[in-house]
């Protein structure tokens, strides 16, 4: 993407509201006309005033002042609509961004740090708010007065014109020069600036690792190592366009000087009036200011195309999840699950793909409670994962009520589906928001039910805002168990047919664990629950238990069924890879061991 269709495509964003776009395009051209008008009638006043009497003068006076009153009138109102525009735009891209990127997967956003997503979107949008107003209050005006003073000028005295054609080939040049040589640097500067604030970001997210660790002088002295590689690859960059800005003005000053010398001559041959040079003089003085205002601009776009490409290339980036054309609507699902010969890779770095589900196939009726197991790492969370789309699997079919997932509208489907994850994700937000991210209309009551059912009305009523607590960044000023509590109260909260509890009771002691079982098993009925357990009671409870391993499913059944085959299950549960249940733990190590 070049510097021309960049600066094309920021100005297509202003598309929604084309109408005071053009206005403001067509005040622009008044004001062009203004520019033009004012250095050419300051000639004819010359020539009036030389003539006998000058009758003519204080006509073309008030010619002039009209103008420049007209000009004035004209950029206020430019400058006033011109700011409004920019600043309604700038919010809207915000929007934009912000929802697009919000929309893209899992895969985008584990290769993209939050600290560089979000000096992407903060320096994009400002830049984009910068060149709008700059289009309207400059720009803009500025290329329509050379589209017509350039024409004037050389029907008015070819020759004097032609020095101003030089002097903007010379600036379109120069530039065209420092672009292609400083371009490639400024992409590393740019880089090295999304580093520093992806290392900033990761500091400040977790703080409490580098002062226990006692690493806070390394991480400034890494800091500043980086900021030492961005002055050693933009000092270059500077020093190519500090020797741009002299070239431009030593073009300026010899144009001037020319026009002078040329017009002397030429008014000695009688072929052009003082007040002729006059005008060319003023024409060039102007062209001068538009051509450095101009080169200001393309210098400025220059610095910050990369930001906007990064801007872009965001906006560019397609969902992988997205609405088939026919999806429907599932309404309220009973529950019924099936997976049908499913399979799943990860995307690796090198382009090959790192396989995590293979031919998995199973069926869960409606109401049902499924416990999948394994090793870690063995595939459990990412074949939950797909279930509500948060991947796609490259074969086979997930079902839900007897629909293929691909066919269902992504909200519809993940109206149905309630998830604990290991990690709470909590926002820094108050309690009371954080539940509400399940259902936003929900009546204090129904809040504090979900907590109480989650044993988490005791904690949060103990804090001295209760439900309006704030809540610090990624819940750390709450304990392991209380986020995982509120997590599982948000669970409760949404009401979902599917239910997924991804290590929900990891967090927990004991006491409490037991306590939340209980509520869980009440949440559970009437829904189709899966559970990764590392539970003995979780396990001995569920209706199927799926061992996983590798990605494959390669055991099935009920509890005392995969104990008495004596397969990986079994061998599992032996060598304490469940942790023992604080009320069932005598009866469960027991029979595991009778059974081995």
């Amino acid at each position: 993407m070049n510097i021309l269709r960049l600066y094309l495509r920021v100005i297509g964003l202003l598309a929604p509201e084309r109408t005071l776009a053009i206005t403001l395009t067509l005040a622009n051209l008044v004001l062009a006309g203004v520019y033009f008008l004012e250095p050419m009638l300051f000639g004819q006043v010359v020539d009036a005033l030389a003539a006998p009497g000058a009758a003519d003068a204080p006509r073309l006076i008030a010619y002039w002042a009209l103008a420049g009153f007209g000009g004035v009138v004209a950029s206020v109102w430019v400058s006033l609509h011109a700011d409004r525009l920019a600043h309604r735009r700038r919010l809207a891209a915000i929007e934009q961004f912000f929802a697009h990127g919000a929309s893209l997967p899992l895969s985008f956003h584990g290769e993209n740090h939050t600290g560089r997503l979000a000096r992407v979107m903060h320096g994009g949008v400002g830049n984009l708010f910068g060149l709008w107003l700059g289009f309207f209050r400059e720009h803009l005006a500025t290329l329509l007065s050379i589209l017509v003073m350039v024409p004037v000028a050389l029907y008015m005295n070819w020759k004097l014109a032609l020095l101003m054609v030089a002097l903007m080939t010379s600036f379109a040049m120069f530039n065209a020069i420092a672009i292609r040589r400083t371009h490639k640097a400024q992409a590393e500067v740019e880089e090295l600036h999304h580093e520093i604030s992806t290392r900033a970001s990761d500091v400040f997210g977790h703080v409490g690792v580098v002062q226990s660790f006692t690493r806070l002088g390394e991480e400034i002295a890494a800091l500043r190592q980086m900021m030492a590689r961005v002055l050693t690859a933009q000092y270059p960059v500077l020093r190519g366009w500090a020797v741009l800005s002299v070239l431009n003005r030593a073009a300026s000053t010899l144009t001037i000087v020319a026009i002078f010398a040329l017009g002397a001559n030429l008014h000695a041959k009688g072929e052009v009036s003082v007040g002729n040079i006059v005008s060319f003089v003023g024409f060039s003085l102007m062209l001068i200011g538009r051509l450095e205002q101009f080169a200001g601009f393309v210098s400025g776009l220059f610095f910050q195309t990369h930001s906007l490409r990064n801007f872009f290339e965001v906006l560019d980036t397609r969902p992988a999840i997205a609405d088939a054309a026919d999806a429907v609507d599932l309404g309220r699902a009973r529950g019924e699950v099936e997976f049908d010969d499913v399979s799943f890779s990860y995307a690796a770095g090198d382009g090959d793909t790192v396989p995590a589900v293979r031919g998995l196939s199973f069926r869960a009726p409606a109401g049902s409670t499924i416990a999948l197991v394994g090793p870690t790492g063995a595939g459990k969370t990412t074949a939950l994962s797909l279930l509500y789309r948060a991947y796609d699997p490259q074969s086979g079919r997930i079902r839900i009520d007897g629909r293929d997932l691909r066919t269902i509208g992504v909200d519809s489907l993940r109206r149905n589906i309630g998830v604990v994850f290991q990690e709470p994700g909590l926002f820094y937000r108050s309690i009371g928001d954080n539940l509400r991210i399940a259902d936003p209309q929900a009546t204090p009551e129904q809040v504090e039910a979900a907590a109480r059912a989650a044993e988490a009305h005791g904690f949060i009523s103990a804090k001295p805002d209760a439900y309006d607590t704030l809540v610090a960044e990624r819940g750390r000023s709450l304990s392991g168990g209380e986020r995982q509590r509120l997590a599982i109260a948000r669970a409760v909260l949404k009401d979902a047919p599917i239910l997924i509890l991804d290590e929900a009771t990891s967090a927990l002691d004991n006491g409490t664990e037991a306590r939340i079982q209980k509520a869980l098993k009440e949440l559970s009925q009437g829904r189709t629950t899966f559970v990764i357990a590392h539970r003995l009671s979780t396990v001995r409870n569920a209706d199927l238990i799926l061992v996983i391993d590798r990605g494959r499913l390669v055991e099935s059944g009920r509890f005392d069924e995969l104990v008495a085959r004596g397969g990986m299950f079994a061998e599992l549960a032996e060598q304490g890879k469940f942790a023992p249940d604080a009320v069932e733990d005598g009866a469960a190590g027991a029979e595991i061991q009778k059974a081995a």
